[in-house]
């Protein structure tokens, strides 16, 4: 008995061992990289109409984490990711060519966004987009190599980033690299409102990946399967670095937005930033007036079909506010 405890202890020791050894080498190196990928060969026709929906995406995704105090975007750093993570920088998505993305190809554009691995093989730290329809993306595409002043070239950047040893462990646990689509991505139908609705919540406006229970663990390939989907729980930093958890926006009647929005108080909400009983929403969260009022209507559609969660997030907001005291 006595030798088969020896051996298990040292198996465990061997293995504290490991981890250990592994633990400092992660402290010790960059974000996980992977094999430079080959991106795919696409040329993108840059027209009006792509540039003004790209615009539309950008507003809704790009520019709030990219934009300087100059409007352009050449990267910041993000405040209201929780410290434990260590200091987040967004990067220059300007045409610049050296601090920028001026070099990279349409195909490297659009595999990095779909993935969320750079043409160098390096991991970023940001959503993937995945489900995205490719005419959306393009628009995305157009929208960077257009004439609009927040992408035209800058040479000033962000710091590079200061990952903690927890954010580097994310890469080799929970987060992995989006799945590039083998098929071509249509339009939903926009006679269907729930799809529509799906559509815009989970592939352009990224609306789960922060209303689940963890910005940190999505199921990127499976949106649906993600921990406490729609159900909030996710927790961020406020404009005075206070903890603030993201909302429940499933039809649970007690602790999500069941009793609490009509459809035309949650079009009101969502593009003023202003909930029915006057309150205004807390920073991350900002509104939405990119958006039509069918768009966000359909939204409103699609979340009535998502289970019901009951996660009572004014409860964690309120004790979050005491706590930091």
């Amino acid at each position: 008995m006595k030798k088969v405890l020896k051996i298990i202890g040292l198996g465990l020791g061997g293995l504290t061992l490991i981890g250990a050894g592994f633990c400092t080498y992660l402290s010790l190196s960059p974000m996980r990289t992977y094999e430079p990928p080959v991106t795919p060969r696409i040329n993108v026709a840059v027209t009006e109409s792509r540039v003004a929906r790209g615009e539309k995406i950008a507003h809704l995704q790009c520019i709030a984490c990219h934009a300087d105090e100059n409007n352009r975007l050449t990267g910041k750093r993000l405040n209201d990711i929780p410290s434990v993570f260590g200091k987040v920088f967004s990067r220059n998505i300007t045409q610049d060519k050296a601090a920028g993305i001026g070099n990279w190809t349409d195909g490297d554009i659009i595999y990095f966004l779909r993935t969320g691995i750079r043409r160098n093989g390096q991991v970023a730290f940001m959503p993937t987009y995945a489900h995205m329809a490719e005419e959306d993306i393009y628009s995305v595409v157009a929208w960077l190599r257009s004439d609009r002043f927040p992408v035209q070239p800058a040479t000033n950047e962000a710091p590079p980033a200061e990952y903690s040893l927890i954010a580097k462990l994310l890469p080799w646990t929970v987060m992995r690299p989006g799945k590039y689509p083998e098929q071509l991505i249509p339009m939903p139908d926009s006679t269907d409102q729930i799809q529509t609705g799906k559509y815009l919540a989970t592939a352009v406006a990224d609306c789960f990946g922060c209303h689940s229970a963890d910005y940190l663990d999505l199921d990127g390939e499976y949106p649906e399967r993600t921990k406490g989907y729609f159900g909030g729980g996710s927790e961020f930093k406020d404009l005075d670095g206070k903890p603030v958890f993201s909302a429940n926006l499933t039809f649970d009647t007690e602790t999500g937005i069941g009793k609490k929005y009509t459809r035309a108080q949650f079009i009101k909400a969502l593009k003023t930033g202003v909930r029915p009983d006057g309150s205004v929403f807390r920073y991350p969260m900002e509104p939405r007036p990119v958006l039509t009022d069918a768009e966000v209507g359909a939204i409103y559609e699609y979340l009535r079909t998502v289970p019901k969660l009951k996660n009572n997030i004014a409860q964690k907001n309120t004790e979050a506010q005491l706590a930091a005291k």
